[in-house]
């Protein structure tokens, strides 16, 4: 049964539902408002630079990657957390696979939650406590061997 506004002259055509409650499924776009760093455990060599978009409030952590179709390698999303818990995050409306990197207060790799498939609800869990969550393209941390104890450092804009 399809329920919807209708006038006289496209019978047949349902008009735009404008119920405040819909939600926005298109496709955001990048928004760079910082830059990261990952180092090796030593910090003596840089592994690969990003720039990244920043999800710090509820909303931007909700909303997350859901709905993107692809994301250079060069870029990725920053969750930044108020303090340090185990978190879990799943794949629901996220279009593309991702490595799901936990990072601890003192910045370091706590987990790596590899090749998280799209649109799973199934968690990913950080197994530790983490105050960061890095999300990459997936396969990202194969390619650069990303491993526990790596660090990031990272600079707003």
């Amino acid at each position: 049964m399809l329920v919807g506004e209708f006038s006289k002259s496209d019978e047949a055509i349902p008009k735009k539902n404008t119920d405040s409650k819909s939600y926005n499924t298109s496709e955001p776009q990048f928004k760079k408002e910082g830059e990261l760093v990952l180092l090796r455990a030593d910090k003596k060599d840089i592994i690969k630079k990003l720039d990244i978009e920043i999800a710090d409030n509820d909303a931007e952590r909700t909303q997350g990657l859901m709905y993107r179709k692809n994301m250079p390698e060069t870029q990725g999303m920053l969750f930044i957390f108020s303090k340090p818990e185990t978190h879990t995050f799943w794949m629901k409306n996220t279009v593309m696979s991702l490595d799901i990197i936990y990072i601890g207060a003192d910045r370091k790799i706590v987990s790596i939650g590899k090749y998280a498939k799209p649109f799973s609800e199934e968690t990913i869990p950080s197994g530790e406590e983490a105050q960061y969550v890095l999300e990459v393209n997936a396969g990202f941390a194969d390619k650069y061997k990303l491993t526990e104890g790596d660090v990031i450092d990272f600079v707003k804009k």
